[in-house]
């Protein structure tokens, strides 16, 4: 996190408006908890706001407050939720929020939870030019090539910030200004107090604007001042769908770039996604089509990819996880994982092991230099090192009743198609044969087989399956055969 220093010189408070409803989402989700680069909206701006080390911060919440407070105290219990009234507008939720913090006097900081590209850079920026100014406000804009949404910056003959004129309101003249408002406002917490309380209603939406204590500031000739971003994605809110997808993908390749700049090979960005949550070390590969999500931690020198998803896993150097999908695994150092193999939660390879193709594993864990090479399901096992099992191997786990363990030891050595019935302890240095059902224990350095005597009925084909080509091609094997044997029969004659 950046570490800033805004706070020196005068109390900062911020206030973060989520009280919205955004049906433009046309979700049951609120808007702010729909989730970016591995947080909700909202958390990457609270994230902000506490590198600020803000006096106080306030969360303004009217529709679904409740879901919304409980993710708030879920990231940081310390914030506190202040619940907007029926009175509808920017303005009032401000309103609000300052009736919570009656004796405050300093500069106070308001963010929308739906805009979570911010930065703390452009923030400092931001505060700066307030205090540099003396300025009663000073206000984000960005300029778009589409402006469409947001409300217009409209300046005076001096350059000067005249108004915001919300979309809705705006005419044809001020709807072609492509700068736009960000959201973002940094106020003298004083001259805040007496110009909110003189806004009114008259307006299309029939809310109360926080935009319009900027004109009424402008009438009291007092400073408002302006800042312009320089990168405009910072200010770029999130309304709908489309505007959610962008925000992530712009979020992304910022993140992207971040670790490639901290030593990350990464091959394709366009196809990568990290979230924001994730931490890699150097000299690790990401190849296309590669999603490392939530808390998943990447070691050194590893290699992830293609076509691999991990969420909430842990990696250590130097291991290959290719065409894989792995949820709360710990892949150890060293260890192979796939391609098409499955790590479902609880699993855990340690140094040197590996899970090859098309096998999947659950709450299991799998010891050093150990191999589940293929075609395999290991659920609720423990594995020791140096075991190899053979293709189609299956640690039967449930009875329908509850779940029971596998245990194999060092060294073991499966034949292919094994099935384990748990509970079942393989010993150290064990062998089965292909094709066992192991439904007892086996001791250290036995060998476990399950086999019946091969029985070949003569003839059945033709007789159960007359008119088959299966049976027209054994009637023709069959007189092969039998000529074949006449044959060595004329010839074996003295």
């Amino acid at each position: 996190m950046t570490d800033t220093t805004v706070n020196e010189t005068r109390p900062l408070a911020i206030i973060i408006l989520a009280a919205g409803q955004g049906t433009r989402m046309k979700s049951s989700l609120p808007k702010v908890l729909h989730r970016i680069g591995g947080r909700p909206l909202l958390g990457h701006v609270l994230d902000i706001a506490r590198d600020l080390h803000p006096d106080h911060v306030r969360v303004v919440l009217r529709h679904e407050r409740d879901q919304i407070a409980e993710a708030v105290t879920g990231i940081d219990p310390d914030i506190r939720v202040v619940d907007q009234d029926d009175i509808p507008g920017t303005g009032r939720a401000v309103q609000i929020a300052l009736d919570d913090l009656p004796s405050f006097d300093g500069d106070v900081l308001v963010l929308s939870g739906d805009v979570p590209l911010i930065e703390a850079a452009t923030l400092d920026a931001l505060v700066a030019t307030h205090r540099s100014r003396a300025a009663a406000a000073t206000l984000l804009t960005a300029v778009l090539d589409d402006p469409s949404g947001y409300g217009r910056v409209i300046r005076d003959a001096g350059d000067g910030v005249e108004r915001i004129v919300e979309q809705k309101d705006a005419t044809d003249e001020e709807a072609a200004v492509t700068e736009i408002n960000a959201g973002v406002y940094i106020f003298a917490a004083e001259a805040l107090r007496t110009h909110i309380a003189l806004i009114g209603n008259a307006n299309a939406q029939g809310e109360l604007y926080l935009t319009d204590v900027i004109g009424l500031m402008r009438a009291s000739r007092l400073q408002v001042a302006a800042l312009t971003a320089p990168d405009a994605s910072v200010a770029l809110g999130v309304n709908d769908r489309v505007q959610l997808s962008e925000a992530a993908r712009l979020l992304n390749a910022r993140t992207v770039a971040k670790w490639q700049r901290e030593g990350v090979t990464v091959q394709d960005p366009a196809t990568t996604w990290i979230d924001v949550t994730a931490t890699l070390a150097r000299d690790v590969t990401v190849l296309p089509n590669t999603h490392i999500l939530r808390a998943t931690v990447v070691g050194e020198g590893a290699t992830i990819g293609p076509d691999t998803s991990l969420e909430d896993c842990e990696v250590g150097e130097r291991a290959v996880i290719r065409r894989a999908d792995a949820t709360l695994a710990v892949i150890g150092p060293r260890a192979t994982v796939g391609p098409f193999a499955y790590l479902r939660p609880g699993t855990e390879l340690s140094e040197g092991a590996k899970v090859g193709t098309f096998v999947e594993t659950k709450n299991s864990t799998i010891g050093e230099n150990s191999k589940v090479p293929h075609l395999s399901y290991i659920g609720d096992t423990t594995i020791g090192r140096d075991v190899n099992l053979g293709a189609g191997a299956i640690t039967a786990n449930y009875d329908d009743l509850a779940k029971h363990r596998t245990e194999i030891g060092d060294g073991v050595h499966s034949g292919s198609h094994n099935v384990f019935v748990a509970p079942v302890r393989i010993g150290d240095g064990a062998k089965t044969g292909a094709g066992a059902v192991v439904r007892k224990d086996v001791p250290p350095g036995a060998l476990a087989l399950s086999v019946a005597p091969q029985r070949n009925v003569e003839g059945w084909v033709e007789k159960n399956r007359a008119g088959t080509a299966a049976a027209d091609a054994a009637e023709r094997a069959r007189a092969t055969q039998k000529a074949d044997d006449g044959s060595q029969e004329a010839h074996d004659r003295p």
